[in-house]
């Protein structure tokens, strides 16, 4: 196997299916246009998307040898699970930019963001339904864990006592599970249970690794399309912050007074932030990161042998390294 040809054969593949399923549906007589598809494609297409989940999903399937074909519409409904996740915590968030570009409840409002999620949602669920029932019932486990999570996030916001367990269970559930999922109906659709527990694991071990790197980014403000230290004027208590100010008692008060406060000063945040990046809390995080990805590789197993499990092998080690470079020219 080729890998890296396949890959972007099988990618162009996704992005394919993603426009044809996101084209303009039945809006009825006398209707110029479908906002809510044009909401879904202002996200979904052209917008800087990595593409992480169609690409885990592509390799999973390379390793318990699923043809390509298959894998096209799990890929999609991966992502299209994502998107929808997004455009719904957007709403929540308030977010305004994302991708380096407005959100679609910025541009579109609330409404149509909720509704357009839903639609892509449903969409997806759609296309598993016909591929095969088993990835409907644990595409919609992952959805409603997705979501738990996704509340458990709200609820910690300004927690500056959150538990670590409580950080890492929000981490699984909204980034970690999908991972999961992505390896799990590859080994699915090949009927191989022990590759099934073994890619969930991975997945949610490289997941919580994912969400660790994007903590780091949001400190060190190398995450395009994001403002540098977004956690802190959100009250988000990320790893980082949490590590910050269990080190540091002074930083801890004057963050509390700050989240007091309905408005965060930019000339606070940044102080708060370098305060943060003072206390050593870049390096724990990194290594806190580097343990949930060996604990990943450890649950590939055997599977690491094959070509495509190298390569997710590799995907680990470079979203390790690719921090480390961060963290290094940071200090130069």
């Amino acid at each position: 196997m080729d890998v890296a040809h396949e890959l972007t054969e099988f990618l162009g593949q996704v992005e394919q299916r993603l426009t044809e399923l996101l084209a303009d549906g039945d809006v009825g007589p006398d209707v110029k246009g479908d906002t809510l598809m044009d909401a879904a494609r202002h996200l979904c297409l052209g917008a800087g998307g990595k593409r992480a989940r169609p690409m885990l999903v592509r390799l999973f399937g390379g390793v318990v040898g699923v043809p390509a074909a298959r894998l096209v519409d799990v890929g999609v409904a991966a992502e299209m699970i994502h998107s929808a996740s997004l455009l719904h915590d957007d709403v929540v968030d308030a977010g305004m930019f994302r991708r380096g570009r407005p959100t679609v409840n910025a541009r579109w409002g609330n409404i149509v963001a909720v509704m357009s999620g839903d639609l892509i949602l449903s969409t997806a669920l759609s296309r598993l339904s016909l591929l095969d029932a088993r990835l409907v019932q644990s595409g919609l486990a992952i959805v409603t864990e997705m979501t738990r999570a996704a509340i458990a996030e709200v609820e910690a916001r300004g927690d500056m006592n959150l538990p670590l367990t409580r950080l890492r269970y929000i981490a699984e559930g909204k980034t970690g599970s999908l991972f999961g999922w992505c390896g799990k109906a590859a080994a699915t659709l090949a009927d191989k249970p022990d590759a099934q527990a073994r890619f969930d694991a991975f997945g949610r071990h490289l997941g919580v690794a994912f969400q660790i790197a994007d903590d780091i980014r949001d400190i060190l403000g190398t995450d395009v399309g994001k403002p540098r230290y977004a956690d802190v004027h959100s009250r988000t208590p990320s790893l980082p912050i949490l590590l910050a100010v269990s080190r540091d008692e002074s930083l801890r008060r004057k963050l509390k007074d700050a989240w007091a406060f309905s408005v965060i000063t930019p000339e606070r945040t940044r102080e708060i932030g370098a305060a943060i990046e003072a206390a050593g809390a870049v390096e724990a995080s990194m290594e806190m990161m580097n343990v949930e990805i060996e604990a990943a590789l450890d649950k590939l197993g055997p599977f690491a042998n094959d070509a495509a499990g190298a390569e997710l092998m590799s995907w680990a080690h470079r979203l390790s390294e690719g921090i480390a470079e961060q963290v290094k020219g940071r200090a130069a």
